[in-house]
């Protein structure tokens, strides 16, 4: 008969198959025997099926880049698209010291040799710290200056021997943990050749010719990499003996960052080739090490290769753009990208980028001019790239859980495993990018599903976002939400910590009055000693509650109650599914988030009847300014420095910059 299909990897139920094929054969009666020799013969095979429908199984979902959990398999599979995931980047420090070799010195320049720079050290650990190639700096007045950058790791040179008698000869890079963006190739004829020739890396064929002298590296085994060289129609064919110099840097990658205590262990010669050991000064720290990065994961691989694969090496759609920027900057966390014609007012012929670095909250401008630089191989020829600052949107619950008090012991303990677990969802993929998206649903079942006492919970969602504030000068300020307002027709839909105004005695506030269902006007108020609310400026600014944006009239802010020169302004979202718009970077904020716990008395019992239920408003607005209340007659207690100025500059445009 023929054997019984099955598609499941249950071990007892492929037994049961064994079983019922063995059933319908007269010749086996003593199967169904636990301590017969036949039924450990079952066993054995039910096993054998088991161990090799599971292997067969892993075998076929590690032949798609989809279901593949082993890292060199996902790297095989991308590179059937021609994708090279990102190698780790060493932390860069900006460093600068001085060679003091006499006011009579004959010399003309100093070098600095290649490899060691500097030692570093950082939380109790040592790095070692390097340049990949010499630099040499001109002597004036007896002084030679240098100001360069440093890289965490180890400066290694490897060497290679053409052989033509192999005819599958691999050049691999022994070392893992390479940093690919300071790998250098140079080729010389022989071994005893002088002269070398530098091969350029190259990501694509593009332009390459049968004498291009370049090659292509690929992520093998092991976070090791492979160089390929050109064979003689794309690229130039190497020959029987050349040799093959590779220099590049062994990092500890994210490791590496923020270190700012160096001291000078590199070799520093003259023109003359004469050693220097004296005169140099110590290291000075311009920039602190950062934009270390460890190799590109899995999940990143997966995500990129197709989308970089459609994007053809061209940046067309902002879609092309998401894609090529992680290439080119491994520091990037996430990326978002969108056309001028979608900005407001629209601006053709632009394409707006904002960037969340991997370690930090902002790029620098040396990073945007050396992207910019780097994106012109990739764009379009009339289409600009503009780089805008992203624009953190934070999302804040207030939060009222009901518990049954027979369930916990300590109510203190509750509540930290309420917010360990709104912590957790806070850290996860839903939110910390760009276009993300705050799911209220999925956050009450999170609050009810942190504890067994936790019976029901009143959640309520603010949006909130930090204004910078030029202290020193009028401006005006545009904050922008993405998420369309809650609008009470009554006002103070708006709240904001206090600040002080030029000309204006005590401690202000921003809120809003109603104009109709899209607009409000926004006023800025101050307390009484009694905290009745005084209008101090009835027509400061427009509030566009469809849109979700708050526009602020010409204004000079002295200080502000919070630190750093920032007014936190909040709304209530007229959906509880917040959204991370364009160049809106959604975070959930749980330092600022409020969670408090109330006893269900009808759960434990004590009133059945819901008698004396404490019910909790989702409607309230609350007090009518964010944080603590200061009247007229308080001490105004700022942490930051107001900048004396006699001189009014002009009115300039200003925005959020967190």
């Amino acid at each position: 008969m023929a054997f019984t299909q099955y598609t499941n990897l249950d071990f007892e139920e492929i037994k049961v198959s064994l079983r019922e094929y063995l059933r319908a054969n007269s010749n086996f009666t003593d199967f169904d025997f636990e301590g017969s020799n036949l039924s450990v013969l079952i066993d054995t095979l039910a096993y054998n099926t088991y161990v090799t429908a599971y292997n067969t199984n892993m075998v076929a979902n590690e032949s798609f880049i989809d279901s593949a959990t082993l890292r060199e398999n996902v790297v095989a599979l991308a590179r059937n698209v021609g994708y090279v995931p990102s190698s780790r980047r060493a932390a860069t420090a900006n460093v600068s010291f001085t060679v003091d070799l006499g006011s009579g010195t004959t010399k003309s320049s100093v070098t600095l040799k290649s490899g060691l720079v500097a030692l570093g050290d950082f939380a109790n650990t040592n790095y070692t710290f390097c340049t990949p190639e010499d630099i040499t700096s001109p002597v004036s007045d007896g002084f030679a200056e240098f100001t360069i950058d440093i890289k965490q790791g180890t400066f290694v040179t490897n060497e290679f021997v053409v052989d033509t008698s192999q005819p599958n000869q691999k050049f691999i890079i022994p070392n893992p943990y390479v940093d690919t963006s300071t790998l250098k190739v140079q080729v010389r004829d022989t071994l005893t050749s002088s002269s070398r020739k530098t091969y350029s890396q190259i990501d694509n064929i593009v332009g390459i010719s049968t004498h291009s002298e370049t090659f292509l590296i690929q992520e093998i085994q092991d976070e090791k990499y492979e160089l390929l060289f050109g064979d003689g129609v794309l690229g130039k064919k190497l020959s029987n003996g050349n040799v093959i110099n590779s220099t590049y840097i062994v990092t500890d990658g994210v490791g590496g960052n923020g270190v700012s205590n160096f001291s000078f262990s590199g070799k520093l010669v003259d023109n003359d080739g004469g050693l220097i050991t004296s005169g140099i000064s110590d290291v000075i720290v311009n920039q602190r090490s950062r934009n270390g990065a460890e190799v590109e994961s899995i999940d990143t691989i997966r995500n990129l290769s197709t989308r970089v694969y459609s994007a053809q090496h061209r940046a067309v759609t902002a879609n092309d753009y998401e894609s090529i920027i992680p290439t080119i900057f491994p520091n990037a966390e996430s990326v978002t990208a969108y056309g001028g014609e979608d900005s407001s007012p629209p601006q053709y012929g632009k394409v707006f980028l904002s960037i969340k670095p991997k370690n930090g909250r902002f790029i620098s401008d040396f990073d945007k001019r050396e992207l910019l630089d780097k994106l012109k191989r990739y764009s379009v020829a009339g289409i600009r790239q503009e780089f805008v600052d992203l624009k953190y949107l934070y999302v804040e619950v207030d939060s009222t859980v009901y518990y049954n008090t027979n369930a916990v012991a300590n109510v203190n303990n509750l509540k930290t495993s309420i917010r360990n677990s709104l912590e957790t969802y806070a850290n996860s993929s839903d939110l910390n990018s760009f276009g993300s998206r705050f799911k209220y649903s999925k956050v009450l079942n999170i609050i009810d599903d942190s504890s067994s006492a936790v019976t029901s919970n009143i959640t309520k969602v603010i949006i909130r976002r930090n204004l910078d504030v030029d202290t020193a000068n009028f401006a005006q300020y545009e904050l922008c939400f993405g998420n369309k307002f809650h609008n009470r027709n009554k006002g103070y839909n708006i709240k904001s910590t206090g600040f002080t105004v030029d000309g204006i005695r005590g401690v202000c506030y921003f809120t809003d009055t109603y104009i109709d269902d899209k607009t409000g006007r926004l006023i800025i108020f101050r307390l009484n000693n009694t905290g009745e609310v005084q209008i101090v400026n009835n027509n400061a600014g427009t509030v566009k509650y469809d849109i979700g944006e708050i526009l602020i009239d010409t204004i000079r802010i002295l200080s502000t109650i919070k630190s750093d020169n920032v007014v936190e302004i909040e709304a209530i979202p007229d959906s509880n599914d917040v959204i991370g718009l364009k160049d809106l970077y959604l975070q959930l904020s749980i330092s600022h988030s409020n969670i408090s716990c109330v006893a269900d008395i009808i759960s434990t019992g004590a009133d059945t009847s819901g008698a004396n239920y404490v019910s909790t408003s989702s409607f309230t607005n609350g007090s009518k300014v964010r944080g603590v209340a200061i009247t007229d007659t308080s001490t105004i207690s700022t942490t930051t420095t107001t900048t004396s100025s006699t001189t009014t500059s002009t009115s300039s445009s200003s925005s959020s910059s967190y």
